[in-house]
This record gives C-alpha cells, structure tokens and sequence, in this order.
C-alpha cells in the first residue's frame, strides 16, 4: 500500500530524484524549455512553479531559499571559441524571469507532447517550456504595425 507516499519514483533513489530534479529545473530556466519525457516533465513542473513563485517575492529571503532548493549555476555561453560567464540561474530567475510572472497567479510551465519517440526504449517525449517567452516578440509585432500607420 502506497499510503501518504506522494510523488513518483522514477525507478530512482532519492538522492538521484532529487539530484534530477534539480538539474532539469536549472535546464529550464536557462533555456527556457527542455524536452524530456511525460513522467518527469510532470514530476518537475510543480517544482519548477514553486521557485517561480519565490521569485516574484523578490526578497533576500526568498533568494536563500531558492538557493538552497537549486545550488546556483553558472550560465556559460561560447563566444569565438572561448566561454564567457553570463551570470547565475539564480541572478535570471529573479532578475529576468519572476518580473516577467508578477501579473499572473500561477500556471507558469506548459507540457506539449511531441510526436517523437525516444530511440531506445520508445518513450514518449514532450517539451517542458516556461510560458510567455514567445509572447514578447508578439507585442513588438503589433507595435510596429502601429508605429507603420
């Protein structure tokens, strides 16, 4: 019997969920969407929001938490064949991605099933992405249609 046993096992020891869901939460908010399959999309997606949550506060404390919940992380990027330090996860988190929630109450994580399989045991695959990053070139759409007439 599975009493008060909550969230999924993922054929995996607890340290090794915890140490998953940690690296997939830092994926998505520095890329902002990552494809992985249905089960642990939805074993990170309330994980994810919680920490979306902590950043619209916006305080020190809420910082330390989220720290403590994540690690911090470096963003690397390569730029002429050397890598370049952009910042933290934690430093977008709040700096880039909570601002970008203030307005809304929650729902901040969709999960679009893709049509691909994966090639070793046929998995099904989906996309775990943040909502609204493809809504600000929209905006900037409609207003240069504006500011052509």
């Amino acid at each position: 019997m599975r009493h008060r046993v909550a969230g999924r096992s993922l054929s995996r020891t607890s340290e090794h969920r915890l140490a998953l869901r940690r690296n997939m939460v830092l994926s998505l908010i520095e890329h902002e969407t990552i494809s992985t399959t249905v089960q642990k999309a939805k074993e990170v997606k309330p994980f994810a929001e919680k920490l979306i949550t902590l950043a619209k506060k916006g305080t020190l404390s809420a910082r330390r938490q989220a720290i403590s919940l994540l690690t911090d992380r470096d963003i690397v990027e390569e730029q002429d064949g050397e890598f370049v330090t952009k910042g933290t996860v934690i430093r977008k988190l709040f700096s880039e991605i909570g601002p970008r929630y203030l307005d809304r109450s929650g729902g901040y994580t969709r999960i679009i099933h893709l049509a691909k399989r994966r090639l070793g045991d046929g998995g099904q695959l989906v996309l775990l992405q943040l909502i609204g990053q493809e809504q600000v070139p929209a905006t900037e759409e409609k207003h240069a249609k504006k500011s052509k007439k």
